[in-house]
């Protein structure tokens, strides 16, 4: 069930996103509320969870990772030791920004940034060397259209 979130709540965190490094003055300025009730609805939406952590976003192309790739994968183990050691491994490497499981014809998917393909393949070579994997496939993005940390908070 959604956390229940007010008019306020919902432009606090609206702006939060835009900008985590605002003060409390600015925050409150910018949502129309006293500087003391800006901060115990901040200080309410970390205890609550649904502020879960700020932190700086980085360029990864100035950082020399500018290959953002997919990848696919099929397995046909699905018993609890075989998960584990997947978790474990997937979550081991820096490269690998997010791991996600599928319905549909795949079982997973892996979003990563590496420099280029051969930094890629070593990523393959270190994670099929920790793991059995049925098929792995990767897809390479050529363009970033949109990529946002951004979750929607407008009122429904």
């Amino acid at each position: 069930m959604p956390f229940e979130l007010d008019a306020i709540d919902r432009r606090l965190l609206a702006e939060l996103q835009r900008d985590g490094t605002l003060s409390v003055d600015q925050l409150s300025e910018r949502v129309a509320l006293s500087r003391n009730a800006c901060w115990r609805r901040v200080k309410r939406l970390e205890e609550d969870g649904v502020i879960t952590g700020r932190v700086a976003l980085v360029d990864a192309d100035k950082l020399g990772l500018g290959l953002s790739v997919f990848i696919l994968i099929r397995t046909s183990n699905h018993d609890p030791d075989w998960l584990q050691k997947f978790r474990a491994a997937v979550t081991g490497f820096a490269e690998i920004t997010g791991v996600y499981r599928m319905s549909g014809d795949l079982d997973y998917v892996l979003r990563a940034r590496v420099a280029d393909v051969k930094a890629y393949d070593r990523l393959y070579q270190r994670l099929i060397a920790k793991v059995a994997l049925s098929d792995v496939s990767a897809s390479f993005v050529m363009e970033e259209i949109k990529e946002t940390t951004v979750v929607p908070v407008e009122l429904r």
